[in-house]
């Protein structure tokens, strides 16, 4: 048994994933059968594959995705955008950081389900409410993961540079921004995955005829538990490609550090 993990740590990626895939197919398709369950209670794997290609053909499933995936980055994007000047404020500035981190750290007690409703009133266009929702969700994790980076630099290195007469600008390119980077890039990791789940919290509050959301919610109704299985797979499917495509993106930008 432990020779077959062993076995499986030299294969490539692509084959491990791949075959986890095909084992969770195997578990599922056993207690579907042995359970005996009813298809309204737990769909087959290929009950879900059949909807599946229903909505593919019918031109739902893609539909509603690019929606979902337009409310998705902005909410990322916008949260990225926010979090990292803010972030800088907090890890250099002391008073700051005693003046606006109660704030934060209270906001976090708030689920933001309950600020949800809130959003949709004060904002008059559905689809904002619900980017700014997903912003909500991402802005913190990845707060906390800049200052956590900018305060990971030694304090020799500050003294280092300052012994160079290094401007700000050259401390704050060639210091802090690398030394933040791979922290800063796992923060981006899970703000990646989370902005999905706020996404999708933003289509829970403000139905609208769009989105994965509206799909989940109208499947649920309709009793289609395998139209929801395909919902959220390919929610799940989402939320894997965000975090891959950061992956790159941190292997790329930390080219140097792998090298060195």
């Amino acid at each position: 048994m432990f020779r077959s993990f062993r076995f499986l740590q030299q294969q490539p990626l692509w084959l491990t994933s791949l075959f986890s895939f095909g084992f969770l197919l195997l578990v599922w398709q056993m207690v579907v059968t042995w359970g005996k369950y009813d298809r309204f209670i737990l769909p087959g794997p290929l009950d879900v594959w059949r909807q599946f290609q229903l909505v593919v053909a019918d031109g739902r499933l893609l539909t509603h995705s690019l929606y979902t995936i337009s409310e998705i980055i902005p909410g990322l994007l916008i949260g990225f955008l926010i979090a990292t000047p803010l972030g800088y404020l907090l890890a250099k500035s002391p008073l700051a950081e005693r003046f606006i981190s109660p704030y934060l750290i209270a906001s976090q007690a708030i689920p933001v389900i309950a600020v949800a409703p809130l959003l949709t009133i004060w904002i008059r266009s559905t689809y904002w409410a619900r980017v700014l929702v997903a912003v909500l969700v991402v802005f913190f994790p990845i707060l906390v993961n800049i200052v956590a980076g900018l305060r990971s630099v030694p304090q020799e290195y500050y003294e280092l540079f300052h012994s160079l007469r290094a401007s700000q600008w050259q401390i704050f390119r060639k210091l802090e921004v690398p030394a933040a980077l791979p922290v800063l890039l796992a923060g981006l990791k899970v703000g990646a995955t989370l902005s999905v789940i706020g996404a999708l919290v933003g289509e829970f509050v403000q139905p609208k005829s769009q989105g994965l959301g509206f799909l989940l919610i109208t499947a649920r109704y309709q009793f289609k538990t395998d139209l929801v299985f395909v919902v959220l797979l390919t929610l799940a499917a989402i939320a894997l490609s965000m975090y891959g495509f950061i992956a790159l993106l941190e292997k790329r930008l930390l080219r140097w550090r792998d090298q060195r």
